[in-house]
């Protein structure tokens, strides 16, 4: 079966598991499950699947380091699954590669709306949303943000937001592939290669740190909630009006946390990113 339908699920409590399985299966995935991080990351390497579903507290080796091995050899979407709700936990769960976290006891609702956000963005590597019915169906962002630059699902922010939908003639703000290139204060984004440099050294983002940093420096002076970054990291349309938990909100600031840690950026004294208290952030100008 095509990998971009497959899944693998990594859980020790077998109830838990056969509840994923059946949540997956009923969303169109063929799911291999593991019950140790070692079986899981075997099970991963040869099935190659879109979505990984990883429990934090397996027997043999922990969530962090199975999600750790995972991504020496894998872009596939990885949910950790966990019955903690420390924040540490989460930010140690989201640097070592995870891409979205549920704490249990979840909702099974929300795993299938969560998986199909991921699938509607990007694979590293990748020119089409995974869950397209074919490799052209959708054209993915410039960026590789999630949001296709199409008339039915337009780019994330105001007319004011610089997008390129395809190849134009390029200039100081382009790469030679029609890429939009994004600069401020020093710091470049390449859409076109995904990569973040500053002072000529390109900084080690994640999927998520990059989507996020992009857009804010897509955004400008405009405020983004962090209800509308969460709809971004979804892949779903500006103002849609999709629920947004809590723990959702707490992602956000988890995330950003972690990306201002990487750009050295000081919330008191920001250089790239705002906080604008009460609303949500954006780009320091």
């Amino acid at each position: 079966m095509d990998s971009l339908r497959t899944a693998v699920v990594i859980e020790d409590d077998r109830d838990i598991r056969e509840l994923i399985k059946v949540v997956l299966n009923q969303s169109g995935f063929d799911v291999h499950a593991a019950d140790t991080g070692a079986a899981g990351v075997e099970a991963v390497r040869e099935h190659n699947p879109a979505v990984v579903t990883l429990d934090l507290g397996l027997p043999d080796i922990d969530g962090f380091e199975v999600a750790r091995r995972i991504r020496l050899f894998s872009d596939s979407y990885i949910i950790m699954l966990t019955a903690r709700d420390d924040e540490l936990d989460t930010l140690l769960g989201l640097e070592t590669g995870a891409d979205d976290y549920l704490t249990k006891p979840f909702r099974p609702r929300e795993l299938r709306a969560r998986v199909g956000a991921l699938m509607r963005r990007p694979r590293r590597g990748s020119g089409a949303a995974p869950g397209s019915a074919s490799g052209n169906a959708q054209a993915s962002s410039p960026a590789g943000g999630g949001l296709p630059a199409t008339a039915e699902k337009p780019a994330f922010g105001s007319p004011s937001v610089y997008t390129v939908a395809g190849p134009v003639p390029p200039d100081p703000g382009q790469d030679a592939g029609g890429q939009a290139t994004l600069v401020h204060e020093g710091l470049s984004l390449n859409g076109a290669t995904r990569t973040v440099e500053f002072e000529g050294a390109e900084l080690d983002l994640t999927r998520t740190e990059f989507d996020l940093l992009l857009a804010m420096m897509e955004s400008g002076k405009l405020v983004r909630s962090k209800g509308d970054l969460v709809r971004r990291l979804r892949g779903e349309e500006y103002g849609v009006g999709s629920y947004i938990s809590d723990a959702d909100e707490r992602t956000i600031e988890v995330h950003m946390a972690n990306l201002r840690r990487k750009l050295g950026d000081d919330p008191r004294s920001p250089r790239w990113i705002k906080t604008v208290r009460g609303v949500g952030y954006r780009l320091a100008v």
